[in-house]
């Protein structure tokens, strides 16, 4: 079992779900928030909550003093590569020993979208570092139908996405923090890069029928125009998701944590009351 672990982006979603699973399984967390305001939670489930800017390498080295193991995760942001390369440099300096590197999938693709690039950019400043690393780069959330259609579905019986008919192999946060935990509890994964995916590729028109189905109400998927943040980039996103190219299933998930991967079907049971 590793000494403290640092975990960046706590109150996000991957990062608060990364911090649950470590807690389960009795490692000691150190959790990186951009305000402590925030992070009550956390502190009940026995983390040390430290406050952190990823613009700052100062700041990320303070954070990460007395750090074994850390998890790098950047918002999305249009300088995600440079905060990714801030946390190596600051590592570097605190003497981390493995660092695990939150990217996206297809990252490492000669063909990348915008990004990819971004998330690359960021991976090459870890694969270089000399510190031990692994790479993780999952797909499109499920919890996404949450954050960004949850209301919609709520008040408009409705969600609205650019992907038009195109099946993606979404992967549930709790499948991610999983792996992401096991990783940083067990050895044997330094020098890897995972891709995690659902165990399945499907539609919104087909998400739209299960929604339907468990909520009692007709649930409509609306194929939108223009995302409003980081436009260009989440066009780009969107498009390859829309040519069905985000519908590879990976084994990852299960060969790491030994079970298989949350179908959408049983995320939705689980998340019913954010659609209801």
């Amino acid at each position: 079992m590793a000494n403290t672990i640092f975990v960046s982006g706590a109150t996000g979603t991957v990062g608060s779900e990364v911090i649950k699973q470590l807690i389960k399984k009795g490692a000691s967390v150190r959790a990186g928030v951009h305000s402590e305001q925030k992070a009550g939670i956390l502190k009940k489930l026995g983390a040390e909550v430290v406050a952190v800017d990823l613009n700052n390498i100062k700041s990320i080295q303070t954070a990460l003093t007395g750090v074994e193991k850390a998890f790098s995760l950047s918002p999305l942001v249009p300088n995600l590569a440079e905060l990714g390369v801030n946390f190596v440099k600051a590592a570097k300096i605190a003497g981390v020993k493995y660092i695990v590197r939150a990217s996206g999938l297809g990252a490492d693709s000669p063909q990348a979208i915008t990004l990819g690039k971004w998330h690359r950019e960021a991976e090459k400043a870890v694969e270089t570092s000399g510190i031990p690393y692994t790479l993780v780069r999952p797909n499109s959330f499920m919890q996404n139908y949450v954050n960004f259609a949850g209301y919609t579905i709520k008040t408009q019986n409705a969600f609205y996405f650019p992907h038009g008919n195109g099946t993606i192999s979404l992967i549930d946060v709790r499948d991610i923090a999983a792996v992401v935990a096991t990783v940083l509890t067990e050895s044997g994964h330094e020098g890897k890069a995972y891709e995690l995916t659902g165990s399945e590729a499907i539609s919104n028109y087909q998400i739209a029928k299960i929604l339907s189905r468990l909520t009692g109400r007709a649930i409509n998927y609306v194929d939108m125009g223009t995302p409003e943040s980081i436009v260009e980039a989440l066009m780009e996103l969107a498009a390859i998701i829309k040519a069905g190219y985000a519908s590879a299933v990976s084994p990852a998930v299960k060969q790491i944590t030994g079970k298989q991967p949350i179908s959408f079907e049983q995320f939705a049971k689980d998340y019913l009351q954010f659609f209801k």
